[in-house]
């Protein structure tokens, strides 16, 4: 009987999962507020579906009490996020939201299905993550001089780069960041925030040739010491990023060429001088034919997508433990050998869908400098999800970056957590830019009706003296 509801458990996932993403685009069909609360609504209850039919069938499957305990925990976190955002900030965007809170859930579903522990700490990253996140928004809307900390941005970002590349212990064939009490923090992931707003604000000043060169040198210092540190992935991030906001602010093709030329010398450069690249490089053209050399993850990961085919095998039906740290860099392979193909397909499209808000938000925004922010965390978070899904499936060379609040780890969950709050206060930005605008247009045509009734009124007193002077004279 429990294989019967595992088996027919796993269609279901897909069909509401499914449904799930359809509403994420379906959404922006509809003009009336009354229809789009309904869609975001629906998006809950799918939501709050795939966690209890996951959670059920993890219980069904392993009879492990703590499972139960962990999805109220769970319902409860995602309840109280929810409405704190809509109590504290009426105006927010639900769709950022319900997405942030389905790719969470995702995530904790696999991870306790790899690792009840590193489940529980993901929670409690997840708790206090969300804590903090909340107060972002209103620091975007209070703080009005933001677009001025340029070289204080810089300056946070290279002294906490640079004290990784001085001091960090290399793990993995890169310097990543520190230990402390137990908890590893990544000051990368924190960067990539400051960087942005490094590069927005300085781009907002002017994007004359002098202030682009100092702009370009300061980005590639940041890049650079990523290199020195072979936190790779971390560098490719921030040049892509910089090269998109460069190019959107200057809307000079030349720059976009001549940062294109410069990257693909740059890889070839890095690819001779760095070993461990030789080896992803190698990985990447044939992971089976270097299998104990290096394409032992790789080769796993592209076993356990062929395994999980189309329909996935189900959840607890597989083995995605044998995938090397399947909890990080690779969870998306174990989501789909359980889970299926078209269920990870739809878990892309959640991501883009979430990049199509933040560019709908970076394109209505006014200010410049919260343009720029914006577009550039947006194009942050993407191609993050770009480089883990293309690394896993053998698309891309892997670079060992985690997926976006899917992913297992701590210094990733809150950066990513502060980056979607930052985005929720642009959006109540925005929308405080409507509400004033709306606010002028109404006393503009109050103005209007009153100064046309009154010069109504003026000509009906004219008329009515003229006629009063005609009838005196006759």
């Amino acid at each position: 009987m429990v294989n019967i509801i595992v088996e027919f458990s796993k269609y279901l996932l897909i069909v509401l999962m499914t449904v799930y993403t359809y509403s994420c685009f379906s959404v922006f069909r509809y003009e009336y507020e009354e229809d789009r609360q309904q869609i975001l609504l629906r998006q809950n209850k799918l939501m709050f579906s795939i966690q209890l039919i996951s959670y059920g069938v993890m219980y069904l499957k392993t009879g492990k009490t703590e499972i139960i305990f962990f999805y109220l925990a769970q319902v409860i976190l995602f309840l109280a996020v929810i409405a704190l955002y809509t109590i504290l900030y009426p105006n927010v965007s639900r769709v950022v939201i319900n997405n942030m809170c389905m790719l969470l859930s995702i995530g904790f579903i696999m991870i306790l299905r790899l690792n009840t522990e590193k489940a529980i700490k993901q929670f409690i990253f997840v708790g206090i993550s969300m804590i903090i996140s909340l107060i972002v928004p209103v620091v975007i809307r209070k703080m009005k001089s933001l677009a001025e900390w340029t070289y204080i941005y810089a300056g946070v970002g290279l002294a906490a780069l640079a004290l990784v590349a001085v001091f960090a212990v290399t793990s993995g064939g890169a310097k990543l960041g520190f230990s402390v009490a137990g908890i590893s923090i990544q000051p990368s992931e924190f960067v990539k925030i400051s960087f942005v707003f490094f590069v927005a604000a300085s781009l907002r000043k002017s994007t004359d040739f002098k202030n682009v060169v100092i702009t370009t040198a300061i980005a590639a210092a940041h890049v650079l010491i990523l290199v020195a540190s072979t936190d790779l992935g971390a560098a490719l991030i921030l040049f892509v990023v910089y090269l998109i906001m460069l190019y959107v602010a200057t809307k000079q093709p030349l720059y976009l060429a001549g940062g294109m030329l410069a990257g693909s010398g740059a890889a070839v450069i890095a690819y001779h001088l760095f070993r461990h690249i030789k080896v992803r490089v190698s990985v990447w053209k044939d992971p089976f034919a270097t299998y104990e050399t290096g394409g032992f993850q790789v080769a796993q990961s592209l076993f356990a997508i062929g395994t999980g085919g189309w329909l996935g095998m189900g959840l607890c039906q597989g083995s995605p433990e044998s995938i090397p740290v399947a909890a990080e860099d690779f969870i998306f392979s174990a989501i789909v050998e359980e889970l299926g193909l078209i269920f990870g397909l739809c878990l892309i499209l959640v991501c883009v869908s979430c990049y199509i808000m933040f560019l709908n938000i970076a394109m209505q925004l006014r200010n410049r400098f919260y343009k720029l922010v914006a577009l550039g965390l947006g194009t942050c978070y993407i191609f993050q999800v770009f480089l883990t899904i293309g690394g896993v499936t053998k698309f891309i060379p892997s670079t060992g970056v985690t997926l976006p609040l899917v992913s297992y780890g701590g210094s990733s969950i809150l950066s990513t957590l502060i980056m979607f709050a930052i985005i929720q206060g642009l959006y109540i930005l925005r929308e405080d830019e409507e509400e004033i605008i709306e606010r002028k247009r109404a006393r503009q045509l109050r103005d209007e009706r009153r100064r046309e009734a009154f010069q109504k009124e003026t000509r009906k007193r004219k008329t009515k003296k003229e006629e009063g002077y005609k009838q005196r004279i006759r």
